[in-house]
């Protein structure tokens, strides 16, 4: 999950350690043995053959899973022949892969950058890159504009841009938006963060207006990840989806991020306190010139290559044009081989063990299907690409759809699941936003569970995992499992311990796979996206969002969208 934030994810990746341990520890094997049962489940995953899954994708032998890679290569052979196995059909004409035109960017580690005439050094200060194919950066003495939260908002009347020209300038912009600051104030979505806070669309509305550059000051508080995730996910390959030179054209000539640190001692060089310029910016839109200006110069090369989703499907009896969809990132950052010891992003967690979870769905799909009870909607399984980069994949596929949108009921995405073991609650991010929630919440009542929002609202994990891709386009899409409640009193002692070893490990080379990992709540959470599904698939009800939410005007959740 990209920057989770990211994700990626789920709030559930909070912890890390050097080594994975090799055997259960009897405390993890006692909690197993009590809980591994999936209670009242209408299927039983195979827990076997779900951490086959997740060891063999997250292995060293995989690379990190990078894009455009070895280990891509190897894990679409894996997720290919697995597919092929339970019988599923390539949903491109036959063909389980679909073609995801990218370009790979390598911003160069010698980079001489001044702001305020302070010289700034490379990850430690900030990180800087450039998403354009012209050879590398050289801009001196660009004007520094302090543009607050970034935001251009008609509906919250809100325009930190106003009355003001970019072109030729750099945008300073403050991580998250005004409601995080204020979360009483009625200011936007309050503590929850809204799309407005969001990293890519504040380096696009800085493009949008012209700016030459955007660099995001980062909190670990606002952005609800800590430096060193945004040093290892912003350095190295950076992929996006090829567009026109055009559209190309449009975006900032360098983006990237600042250290709370090196950003204070360039605005006291302005003569202005951040942290008072803070507290303004989230009670009014503003925009202040520094009076101080950047220099910027590194040499970047950009390649091409397709990259690939696979696209499975198993055709409904009677609405096969009816698609139930679910999607889960296959990809990780690859290897960095600047780092000293361990180089390779294994992302065990994220997101192996979300691929292995449709993986483990698909097969009790297809297994119902053999058995003479398909669905009466179609159902396809998007394992995608690019999603650390930005929901390259997911992106692509919304607006290239192998199957049209407006026949696409649902989308059901797991971006890291749950190895501390089973809840007595149940995390849907975003909590509120459309119908869809009410299968899962029914699906609960079987495992007597109940559905929370997430604890931290402000790190906008709803907008920052795949199924915001076609939430943007209307379907109902969801992003859920986990909890906060353990199960049981050696479930939490087990998940105390496990959190401490994975402390660290988001986006990090310690996101490995551990043997004495409890996955019991994950197949759980399994069981939970299993039956909300299929009692979508076999209904005819095309559930909408809520009136309120972003997406309502897109789908509305009304009687309407209920055939009888």
């Amino acid at each position: 999950m990209r920057l989770l934030p990211p994700v990626c994810a789920l709030a559930l990746l909070s912890a890390c350690s050097q080594h994975p341990t090799e055997n259960p520890s009897p405390l993890a094997s006692e909690v197993s043995t009590a809980a591994n049962s999936q209670v009242n489940s209408p299927v039983q995953f195979d827990e076997d053959r779900f951490r086959k899954d997740i060891k063999t994708l997250s292995s060293d032998e995989f690379e990190g899973r990078a894009p455009t890679t070895k280990g891509e290569t190897l894990t679409l052979n894996y997720l290919t022949k697995a597919f092929k196995e339970m019988g599923l059909v390539g949903a491109n004409k036959g063909d389980y892969l679909q073609a995801v035109p990218m370009v790979t960017y390598i911003a160069s580690e010698q980079q001489t950058i001044t702001l305020a005439d302070l010289p700034l050094e490379h990850r430690k200060d900030l990180v800087l890159g450039s998403r354009h194919d012209n050879g590398g950066v050289d801009i001196s003495k660009a004007p520094l504009v302090f543009v607050g939260y970034g935001v251009n908002a008609p509906e919250y009347d809100w325009n930190d841009y106003q009355d003001l020209d970019m072109k030729g300038k750099i945008a300073v912009i403050l991580v998250n938006d005004p409601g995080f600051a204020l979360p009483n104030s009625g200011k936007f979505d309050g503590k929850a963060m809204t799309y407005y806070g969001r990293w890519d669309y504040k380096f696009s509305e800085a493009s949008k207006q012209g700016a030459l550059g955007a660099i995001i000051i980062h909190e670990t508080a606002a952005a609800s990840y800590p430096w060193s995730v945004v040093e290892n996910s912003w350095t190295g390959p950076q992929q996006d989806l090829v567009v026109d030179k055009v559209e190309q054209d449009k975006h900032v000539q360098v983006e990237g991020w600042i250290t709370m640190d090196a950003a204070t001692s360039v605005f006291e060089k302005s003569g202005l306190n951040l942290v008072n310029l803070i507290d303004r910016a989230a009670s009014s839109p503003i925009n202040i010139p520094l009076n101080q200006t950047a220099s910027i110069k590194f040499e970047s090369t950009a390649s091409y290559a397709n990259s690939y989703n696979v696209v499975a499907t198993l055709a409904g009896k009677s609405r096969p044009d009816e698609q139930v969809l679910f999607t889960a990132h296959w990809d990780h950052i690859g290897i960095d081989e600047s780092k000293d010891g361990d180089q390779i992003y294994n992302g065990a967690l994220d997101n192996a063990s979300g691929t292995a979870g449709i993986l483990e769905i698909a097969r009790q799909f297809a297994k119902q299907a053999k058995d003479g009870q398909p669905l009466d909607r179609s159902v396809t399984f998007i394992a995608t690409t690019g999603e650390e980069q930005g929901l390259l994949g997911s992106r692509y596929y919304a607006a290239n759809p192998i199957y049209p949108i407006d026949k696409s009921v649902a989308v059901f995405n797991l971006d890291s699941t749950n190895i501390y073991g089973r809840t007595l609650d149940y995390t849907i991010v975003g909590k509120g936003k459309s119908q869809l929630e009410d299968y899962l919440i029914d699906a609960l009542k079987s495992q007597n569970r109940v559905a929370k929002a997430e604890s931290r609202p402000e790190s906008g994990g709803f907008f920052r995992s795949d199924h915001f891709s076609f939430a943007k386009l209307g379907v109902p899409a969801v992003f859920a499992g986990g909890g906060s409640e353990p199960i049981d009193e050696a479930t939490a002692q087990y998940k105390t311990m496990m959190k401490a070893e994975m402390k660290g490990c988001y986006h990090n080379t310690c996101d490995e796979y551990r043997e004495d990992w409890d996955l019991s709540g994950a197949l759980q959470d399994l069981a939970i996206y299993y039956s909300a599904a299929e009692t979508l698939a076999n209904s005819q009800d095309w559930p909408g969002y809520f009136e309120g939410t972003e997406f309502h005007s897109l789908r509305a959740a009304s009687e309407a969208n209920l055939t009888e």
